[in-house]
């Protein structure tokens, strides 16, 4: 083991033990940690194992940098896009596997690093890639959509009250000019902030922008989708997530095994749907963790068996 803290300043693992305890780990399990970021979840898995194995996806540089620290024989670093589930755990040979963890939100790492573009807190370039070989910035967002695209992301993605002005806004301040950094988007949309509630306000349009730069609500359905091929019957899905767009796909994908509609049912009644709910409600971080983890506040972690 080297020596790796899961509570180093790179990452501050959220409802760690919960997430532990909901996959239910076996010594010699095969296990996936999809949303590997700075590791504090993979760590601790690999605590627990003895013959069995971890999988970790990442697609970012920083995060395999991070890997790269875990000598484990047991650990194995994939980078790639968790949409890439099937196809990469085929390649190595490894299906089926007893339980999977995805982690939604986006590593503290990531937001703590200026040049990446993620946080309303400083200047930086308007990025927000998670693979930064990505084709889409948040930039190309904001300086190419159509207002009418622009006002679709900002309504559905950052569920902004007053999507349409802001997205007006947004082409009006780009006539004759490039928005390249955070403090120019900032000030550009400044006359549409509502004051007293600037912090809220900026971080559901970063929210919607980063969503649209990675494409995050397609990967999650992919990935979720996914998870039923490559789940033993037992197995366990562990997901948390922290806004109420990827709850309510990962609380209707468990509940139905679809994102939208009814659940579906075979020719004698009976649901047809690959998981069955460990609890009905998604369990929270408690208030002694939000007061150390201010991230951990918005968090709802469900678990479901592979039936």
């Amino acid at each position: 083991m080297s020596d790796y803290s899961n509570d180093t300043a790179y990452h501050r693992p959220v409802m760690l033990a919960q997430c532990l305890a909901a996959l239910d780990l076996q010594p010699d399990g095969r296990y996936v940690d999809v949303t590997f970021g700075g590791g504090g979840h993979s760590v601790r898995i690999l605590e627990k194992l003895t013959t069995g194995h971890l999988y970790s996806f990442d697609q970012d540089a920083d995060a395999e940098a991070e890997a790269d620290k875990f000598e484990q024989p047991q650990f194995t670093f994939v980078k790639a896009n968790f949409r890439d589930l099937t196809a990469e755990l085929q390649q190595l040979g490894v299906l089926p596997v007893d339980g999977l963890l995805a982690d939604l939100g986006v590593s503290s790492h990531q937001f703590d690093t200026p040049e990446r573009g993620f946080s309303t807190r400083f200047d930086g370039p308007l990025d927000m890639r998670m693979d930064p070989d990505g084709p889409l910035t948040a930039a190309d967002i904001l300086n190419d959509y159509k207002e009418a695209d622009l006002h679709r992301i900002f309504g559905m993605y950052g569920e902004v009250t007053n999507a349409r002005t802001l997205a007006h806004t947004v082409v009006a301040a780009r006539r004759g000019r490039t928005l390249a950094t955070i403090a120019e988007l900032k000030e550009a949309i400044r006359p549409c902030t509502p004051r007293g509630k600037e912090n809220k306000y900026l971080a559901q349009v970063f929210q919607a922008l980063r969503i649209e730069v990675n494409q995050e609500m397609q990967a999650l359905q992919e990935m979720l989708l996914q998870t039923a091929e490559v789940l033993r019957p037992g197995g366990r899905l562990v997901v948390m997530s922290y806004h109420s767009l990827e709850d309510r796909l990962v609380k209707n994908f468990i509940a139905k095994g679809k994102f939208f509609g009814a659940v579906e049912k075979d020719f004698f009644g009976n649901e047809s749907k690959p998981f069955e709910a460990v609890n009905r409600k998604p369990e929270e971080a408690s208030a002694e963790e939000v007061a150390l983890n201010s991230r951990a506040r918005s968090a709802k972690l469900r678990v479901a068996i592979r039936n």
